[in-house]
């Protein structure tokens, strides 16, 4: 049985994050991401659950890092500014393994910005945005009904892979409001369960995830920013230690990069190709659905990082990649790392969509 909502962006979130058992919430409110934290503050105690108010988004991401490591299934919301104060903490997480879930509901930026407006300018900062090499997990919701499902998502990967994953939303998605079809439940992905005895952080399955020691359940485990052995205890002048830890971090995730790929492919024999994640899918969708010769092919991004390079090559008579963003071409440019024909970026700021007219346009143009 399912039922059927008409729900805003943000609160399909927080709705998704209730279903997946998310069960802390520790936030600041900003702009335009404050509804999914006045969304759990009202219904995450009632269900059991935690939500507290923290005094800033450093605290919030260190918050959610520590219900984590005592059990929760923890989530914290934020957009541009916030996110950028969370970085040294992103990194933490990364470091530590940390399972947990970020939302970013986009707006203009640099600084203060356009808080009320759409944007995509965070795309490179979720992939890069911390100090060293890591690897995270970042999903792109272009609906309503994805921002439900891929907040449920998030937390089953953070927890399969031990990794911060990122909701990398926008404004637009997020306070559009649209009917949602709600499973009466989702999937859960348990974490690794932990071999009492065994180092914390010693990762003896293929897949490269070490078990989690929860707080709480008589487990001794130190856990550390610094470069750590596999007992969890600082070897930080230790080169050879040092490259293993961080190789395994990144190849845990980058070794199921293709496991964990999720978009569609659209007339893969088209000539032309738009490329697109989040807000933007739609005004593709409509130019799609006004061109019913299938003469444009079409790769929409569900799983932005790690990146689904692989999907690129399906369109083997692509002559052009168009890539419409509202940013000045983050994803373009990676998508030209992968292709040997021209990548046509239609970058758009400001806070608006791109317009049907507006793509068609570049469609026709000779370059």
């Amino acid at each position: 049985m399912t039922r059927t909502e008409f729900w805003q962006g943000n609160t399909a979130c927080a709705e998704g994050a209730l279903a997946a058992g998310c069960n802390f919430f520790g936030g600041y409110p900003i702009t335009p991401s404050t509804e999914v934290a006045e969304f759990m503050a009202a219904k995450l105690p009632k269900k059991g659950g935690v939500f507290i108010q923290m005094e800033d988004e450093i605290a919030s991401m260190a918050s959610i890092i520590g219900a984590s490591w005592a059990g929760s299934r923890a989530m914290t919301a934020t957009s541009g500014p916030g996110f950028s104060l969370m970085m040294e903490n992103i990194g933490f997480a990364a470091m530590t393994e940390t399972p947990c879930v970020v939302v970013n509901v986009q707006r203009g930026g640099p600084s203060t910005g356009q808080p009320t407006m759409s944007a995509q300018g965070d795309m490179m900062q979720v992939r890069f945005g911390s100090h060293g090499d890591y690897a995270i997990i970042a999903l792109c919701p272009a609906s309503v009904q994805e921002m439900y499902e891929l907040t449920a998502k998030a937390f089953n990967l953070a927890d399969k892979y031990r990794v911060p994953v990122f909701l990398m939303a926008d404004e637009t998605v997020g306070h559009m409001r649209e009917k949602i079809i709600i499973p009466d439940t989702v999937e859960r992905v348990s974490r690794k369960p932990f071999v009492p005895g065994t180092p914390p952080f010693r990762a003896t399955d293929p897949d490269l995830v070490p078990g989690f020691p929860q707080f709480g359940t008589g487990q001794h485990v130190h856990v550390t920013g610094l470069t750590h052995d596999e007992r969890g205890y600082p070897a930080a002048t230790n080169p050879g230690l040092h490259m293993a830890l961080v190789k395994r971090l990144v190849d845990k995730i980058e070794n199921a990069r293709y496991e964990m790929a999720d978009y569609d492919i659209i007339n893969p024999g088209a000539e032309q190709v738009f490329v697109a994640y989040g807000g933007p899918v739609r005004t593709v969708q409509q130019v799609l659905h006004d061109r019913p010769n299938n003469d444009v092919g079409f790769l929409r991004i569900r799983t932005v990082w790690p990146f689904p390079e692989k999907a690129l090559a399906e369109f083997r008579n692509a002559r052009r990649f168009l890539v419409p963003e509202m940013n000045l071409g983050q994803i373009a440019r990676e998508i030209e790392r992968h292709v040997k024909v021209p990548v046509k970026s239609i970058p758009k700021l400001g806070g608006e969509l791109h317009t049907p007219a507006e793509l068609v346009e570049a469609l026709e143009a000779k370059q």
